[in-house]
C-alpha cells in the first residue's frame, strides 16, 4: 500500500509516519512538508533513515500537489492548529483558511485525480463554544468536573460525542477544520472519494512543538523544568480548566482499521478520538505533576478570561470503539514522562519551536 502523509515532520505527521514503518509491513511512505513551523526541520533527517521519501512542498500550492507521487492513501496531518491563529497578530484569517481550508481541498483534488483516500485528522474544536463555556462545573481535587444533571445535547457522564453541536462560534481553526471535513464527505458523495474524519482530542507526547496554543502539554513541562514564567489564564487563574490527551502512536491502529474498510455510511466515517476522561487533568494537577517530578515552582494568576478559551473538554470515544474496536493503549503517565524524558534531554526545545 502506498501512504502519502501531509506535515510529515510535524509532530503527529512525523509520529503516524514511525509508527507505520515500526509495523514492519512494507507500506511504501512518502510524504509532503512545507517546513515553515519552527522545529519541524529536525524530523527530516530521523524519517529519511527510515527510508521514507520527503518532498518539499506546500499543501496551500495546487501546482505543488500535481508533483506529488501517487498514492493509495492520504492522511491529512497537515494544519495551522492554533485555536488562535488569525487573531493572535502571528498570522492572518486568509492564512489559516489557505492552510486549513485551501490545502484540504488541494488534497481532495489530490485523492479524486489519483482515485485515493483520504484521511483527515480533524480537531475538538469544531465543537461549539458557548455550550461548553457555560457548563455547569464545580472543583473536585483541583479540577473542573460537570454536572452530570446538567449536561447539554449531545454530551454524556464520558465526554462529548460526535452529536455535540458544532455551530459557530468555534474559532477560525475550528471553522476551518469543520468545514473541511464538510468538504472531504461531499467528494466521497459526489466523486467515490474514500474518506474518514478523525476528530481528536489533545495531541501530546516526546517531540510535540512546546507552544502554549498547540502543545500545552509539552509547552507545560518544558516551562515547568526549565523554571520559566507560567501563568493559569481565565476561570478564576486557579489552574483548574481541563482537557484530555492522546498519544498520535495510538492513531496508527485506527488508520490502518479504516484504510482497510468496507463501505460504510457517512455518520460513520466522522469518529472522536480522545483519551478520555482517563487521560483528562486539569493545569494545575499538571503542575502538581511537574512539582513532584522536578521540584516546586511557582504558577502566576491571571483571572481574566480569554476570547475562545473553554474551562473544560473531554472527548468521548465510544463510537471509534464501537466501530472499531478502538481504544487509546498509551496511559497520561507515561505521556508525561515521555515528554518529561525529551525535555531533559532537550534543553533548547522552548526556543526551536517557539514561534517566529
Amino acid at each position: 500500500m502506498r501512504i502519502l502523509i501531509s506535515g510529515i515532520c510535524g509532530f503527529a505527521g512525523s509520529a503516524i509516519a514511525r509508527g507505520l514503518v515500526a509495523l514492519g509491513r512494507g507500506y511504501q511512505i512518502s510524504g509532503f512538508d512545507s517546513f515553515i513551523r519552527p522545529g519541524s526541520e529536525g524530523n527530516r533527517g530521523d524519517l529519511k533513515r527510515l527510508g521514507i521519501r520527503l518532498i518539499h512542498a506546500d499543501a496551500r500550492s495546487a501546482s505543488d500537489m500535481e508533483s506529488l507521487p501517487a498514492a493509495d492513501w492520504v492522511i491529512d496531518a497537515a494544519a495551522n492548529p492554533s485555536v488562535l491563529a488569525g487573531i493572535d497578530g502571528r498570522s492572518s484569517a486568509r492564512q489559516v483558511i489557505e492552510h486549513n481550508l485551501g490545502g484540504t481541498v488541494n488534497l481532495l483534488e489530490y485523492a479524486r485525480l489519483h482515485k485515493a483516500g483520504l484521511i483527515l485528522l480533524s480537531t475538538s474544536r469544531v465543537y461549539s463554544i458557548p455550550p461548553l463555556a457555560a457548563l455547569n462545573l464545580e472543583v473536585k481535587y483541583g479540577a473542573f468536573v460537570p454536572d452530570k444533571a446538567a449536561l447539554p445535547a449531545g454530551m454524556g457522564p464520558s465526554g462529548l460525542t460526535e452529536s455535540f453541536p458544532t455551530t459557530s462560534p468555534i474559532s477560525l481553526y475550528g471553522a476551518t477544520k469543520l468545514a473541511s471535513e464538510a468538504l472531504a464527505l461531499e467528494y466521497h458523495h459526489s466523486f467515490g472519494v474514500p474518506v474518514f474524519v478523525n476528530r481528536c482530542g489533545v495531541l501530546a507526547g516526546a517531540g510535540q512543538f512546546g507552544r502554549a496554543d498547540q502543545g500545552i502539554f509539552s509547552f507545560w513541562i518544558n516551562s515547568h523544568l526549565r523554571r520559566r514564567p507560567l501563568t493559569y489564564l481565565g476561570f478564576g487563574g486557579k489552574g483548574y480548566q481541563v482537557r484530555d490527551c492522546l498519544h498520535p502512536n495510538d492513531l496508527v491502529p485506527l488508520l490502518i482499521a479504516q484504510m482497510a474498510a468496507p463501505k460504510l455510511g457517512a455518520e460513520e466515517r466522522i469518529v472522536n478520538l480522545s483519551g478520555g476522561l482517563a487521560s483528562a487533568m486539569s493545569l494545575l494537577n499538571l503542575t502538581q505533576w511537574c512539582d513532584e517530578r522536578f521540584g516546586s515552582h511557582p504558577v502566576a494568576s491571571d483571572p481574566k478570561d480569554r476570547a475562545l478559551d473553554i474551562p473544560w473538554i473531554v472527548l468521548d470515544a465510544a463510537k471509534a470503539e464501537r466501530l472499531w474496536k478502538w481504544r487509546p493503549a498509551t496511559k497520561v503517565q507515561s505521556i508525561l514522562e515521555e515528554i518529561a524524558a525529551h525535555a531533559g534531554d532537550h534543553p533548547d526545545w522552548l526556543e526551536l519551536s517557539a514561534p517566529l
